[in-house]
């Protein structure tokens, strides 16, 4: 009798103890199994954009980086840069901020809402007069602008192509002929647009924006010595941005060589 009770006893503890080492497996498993899941969580990086960057990024630098890195996705809005400037000192979620003048990122800057040592001045645009396919109003240089009924270009107030818009024709001495005929749009798109359907019959964008539109032809260059600066492209990390490193990542691969001849492809110009 006391064996059959003393081999019960080796039974039952031999069972205790093997099912504490699954337990124990069990749980070494699930750390495991919670470190490779963490390991494989995704980052979504926010981009705020400049209007004329958009197609170079949805089409090639956006898909490319995301292959290069397939734990972060990146999101973009475009607008004109001094809206997204308001948006970024209201709080918008933003990781990073690629202008299309210094004037805004330098204002964000003043402002200590951008991480200046990730600040890089990148591209470099042009402006360009631009007329829709038929040139109705026979528009071929800056001086004939005087002819034109509808003239578009970006509002000074908040789009960097029409602040340079108005410093060219103010320097070249048309902006008091053109006033009274001024179509002002949000962004630079809208204005490539209004040109495109000829609501307009002639508009000033950046070169890029044009030669995205195959309903436009550009008859003109603004003379550089009718702008004081070159139209220079800033971009840098907004300080508050919750993914630093990633963030960071991102700036590196827009300088690499690969994403410097899509730039080009758009018609950028890389700074050097």
């Amino acid at each position: 009798m006391k064996k059959i009770v003393l081999s019960l006893l080796t039974v039952t503890t031999l069972l205790t103890l093997a099912g504490c080492g699954n337990k124990a497996s069990s749980t070494s498993g699930s750390t495991k199994a919670t470190t490779q899941t963490s390991k494989a969580e995704s980052v979504t990086l926010k981009l705020a954009a400049a209007a004329s960057l958009e197609y170079a990024f949805n089409e090639k630098l956006i898909p490319l980086f995301e292959k290069e890195n397939p734990n972060v996705k990146v999101e973009g809005s475009y607008d004109a840069s001094g809206k997204l400037q308001t948006q970024i000192e209201q709080g918008m979620d933003a990781d990073i901020f690629f202008s299309a003048a210094t004037k805004q990122m330098d204002n964000l800057t003043k402002e200590d809402l951008i991480a200046s040592a990730t600040k890089t001045d990148l591209l470099e645009n042009k402006l360009v007069l631009i007329v829709p396919k038929n040139n109705p109003a026979k528009i071929e240089k800056f001086s004939d602008l005087t002819k034109a009924k509808t003239l578009a270009i970006g509002d000074p107030a908040s789009v960097p192509a029409g602040q340079y818009a108005q410093e060219s024709l103010t320097n070249l001495k048309l902006w008091d002929s053109v006033a009274d005929h001024l179509s002002q749009g949000s962004n630079v798109t809208e204005v490539l647009n209004w040109v495109a359907d000829s609501s307009a019959e002639a508009g000033l964008v950046y070169a890029t924006d044009a030669k995205m539109n195959k309903n436009v032809t550009v008859v003109a260059t603004a003379p550089q010595s009718s702008l004081k600066e070159p139209v220079v492209y800033p971009v840098a990390m907004v300080k508050k941005s919750q993914h630093p490193k990633q963030a960071k990542a991102f700036l590196k691969f827009l300088q690499t060589k690969k994403a410097q001849t899509i730039f080009s492809d758009y018609g950028f110009t890389p700074r050097k």
